[in-house]
């Protein structure tokens, strides 16, 4: 057609040409909207073969895998005997024994050489001092451990320390140099790790959101660094039970909050779920408040990891956390009962819950071995049973009361 001019000298589009720029500038406004999308599509695709290749890359992957679900396999637990020489000397002052490496030696051989311990304990928690230590007739411990089927692990924090702003909220110590003394570790036999993170509750405006964020900083990049070694590593967000009234409402409610934190930075960290363990409280009220039943205690728990834990951790690994021993069984068969059919294996990590008759049975006596050996397997099968939710009772241990468990800081052994 004839261009035609207005006035001014500009062209004057008749109705085809009217239309054709019409189409035109759509096209242009689809293709614009179209460049983001697909950057968008890009970059998903960019950090998705990130994250995998971090796995990849890991020549470890499948047997931290293998090695989490061994030990969280149904009807067994994880025997804590971990703590340092200067709580195993308070302990073992409690029934008369001085805190001497010999006498810390025999105790924990004693736990160690129990006859039958491993049908019902598939890992067991070491010290440092303890990791290197013989049997009297010249056997190493992880040695005498993985006889019975029961994996060698490793604490590797260096204690606690309190943070700024007199709360008295605590972080964990042992980032540096952790690398290497996984990798010694490792060389000695041991197959996982442990880290353990406190959180303080029911008090002085606790907790803060610096502890939350510290800790949970602090158990990603522990996990980050034992999984690139080739140690399974045992994520323990412990919301301790401590002194006050507050309610079981309240520990779930700050459970739930402080495990969420601690979930989105392994993940931030590329932690491979399904290469963890997880070591939480159960969700209990204050020492001053009445005690709940273990059918709330489940209720409340068992919510809790169902709002905040991904199904890809093939095992939950309660804390006795201050219970008595068979607080500690009835709480975990009744966890059982209101989740019989759990993603994850609902099991126990638990130190005093099968160390403090034992201890008080042995009480340092040779003649005593036997015995506490004896009440010692009864403690751990009466918890395997209860892990398959097939308790009946009796206890072994029966009564008790709560413990308040002091807080040991300022770093390794104090």
């Amino acid at each position: 057609d004839t261009q035609k001019f207005n006035s001014s000298g500009n062209i004057l589009l008749n109705n085809a040409g009217k239309m054709m720029a019409m189409m035109n500038k759509s096209a242009m406004q689809s293709r614009t909207a179209r460049v983001p999308a697909a950057r968008s599509r890009a970059q998903v695709r960019v950090r998705a073969a990130g994250f995998t290749t971090v796995e990849k890359q890991n020549p470890f992957a499948e047997e931290l895998k293998k090695n989490a679900a061994y030990i969280s396999q149904r009807g067994k637990g994880i025997l804590a005997s971990d703590e340092s020489n200067a709580t195993t000397g308070k302990r073992l002052d409690s029934v008369g024994v001085e805190n001497t490496e010999d006498n810390r030696r025999a105790w924990r051989e004693l736990l160690y050489t129990a006859p039958g311990l491993g049908q019902y304990i598939s890992g067991a928690i070491l010290f440092d001092e303890t990791l290197y230590q013989k049997t009297k007739d010249g056997r190493q411990f992880v040695d005498v451990l993985m006889s019975q089927g029961i994996y060698p692990g490793i604490k590797v924090d260096t204690g606690l320390q309190v943070l700024p702003g007199g709360r008295g909220e605590t972080t964990t110590q042992g980032l540096d140099g952790l690398a290497d003394r996984c990798k010694a570790y490792r060389a000695q036999g041991a197959k996982f790790a442990k880290w353990r993170a406190v959180v303080k509750i029911g008090s002085d405006g606790c907790p803060t959101s610096t502890a939350i964020h510290e800790n949970a900083h602090g158990l990603a990049r522990y996990a980050q660094i034992c999984q690139q070694e080739g140690l399974v590593p045992i994520v323990e967000p412990e919301v301790t039970l401590g002194p006050g009234d507050y309610s079981i409402e309240e520990t779930a409610f700050w459970s739930e909050r402080v495990y969420s934190h601690v979930m989105r930075l392994l993940n931030e960290y590329d932690v491979m779920l399904d290469g963890i363990l997880l070591k939480p409280n159960m969700c209990l009220p204050g020492l001053d408040a009445p005690v709940a039943t273990p059918k709330e205690v489940a209720q409340y728990t068992v919510r809790t990891m169902k709002r905040s834990i991904p199904p890809a951790v093939p095992g939950i690994h309660f804390l006795s956390g201050g219970m008595s021993e068979e607080e500690s069984t009835l709480n975990l068969q009744a966890l059982q009962e209101e989740m019989p059919q759990s993603p994850w294996a609902l099991t126990f990590s638990y130190g005093r819950a099968l160390q403090s008759t034992t201890l008080k049975t042995w009480s340092g006596k040779p003649e005593n071995v036997a015995a506490a050996q004896d009440i010692l397997v009864k403690l751990a099968a009466a918890n395997s049973a209860a892990q398959l939710g097939q308790w009946k009772g009796p206890h072994p241990a029966p009564g008790g009361g709560r413990i308040l468990q002091a807080l040991r800081t300022g770093g390794a052994g104090k």
